[in-house]
């Protein structure tokens, strides 16, 4: 199947000069969205992992699924004061200022492998965040996996000491 297809691209949003890759357009289609979930899935396969985890809210509509069909756990990395018991933190950069990510302390057990997964890489700054999560519970990233990538943002190369599994590249 040609993801690419089902992605909508939107030209100057949210700004102009930004070319938006929409998701909803393929996650709306049942069949694709099982496929790319399915897709990403064989990516990550031959890696050990025992816990998925996705920054909210896109990584929960890849991460979550991708967790479900690899029969393991999800993890969920939410925005600061949204989860109820005890959290970590790590600051991550946005275009003007910062925002906090908030994990549960007891959500990954020291060795668990995980998987970090997100909708979208592109500079790689909410990813980087919640790898410093995953390692700070004591977690080792098996690997980061994305439905698409903005190769011209190079956020991979923020990410060069993880493997890197993206499904559409842009």
């Amino acid at each position: 199947m040609d993801f690419k297809e089902k992605i909508r691209v939107i030209e100057d949003f949210p700004k102009k000069g930004i070319s938006f890759k929409d998701i909803t357009t393929l996650i709306k289609d049942g069949k694709a969205y099982k496929e790319a979930i399915k897709s990403m899935a064989e990516l990550i396969r031959h890696k050990e992992v025992d816990l998925i985890t996705g920054p909210e809210a896109r990584g929960f509509i890849i991460g979550a699924p991708l967790a479900y069909e690899l029969g393991v756990g999800f993890v969920p990395t939410r925005k600061r004061g949204k989860l109820p018991g005890e959290t970590i933190k790590a600051e991550y950069k946005l275009e003007y200022g910062s925002d906090i990510i908030e994990m549960h302390v007891d959500a990954i057990k020291p060795g668990q492998k995980v998987v970090v997964a997100d909708d979208l890489l592109a500079t790689g700054g909410t990813i980087i965040s919640t790898i410093e999560l995953v390692e700070k519970l004591g977690g080792q990233v098996a690997a980061v996996v994305f439905l698409i990538e903005l190769e011209d943002l190079k956020g991979r190369e923020q990410l060069s000491n993880y493997e890197v599994f993206s499904l559409v590249k842009y």
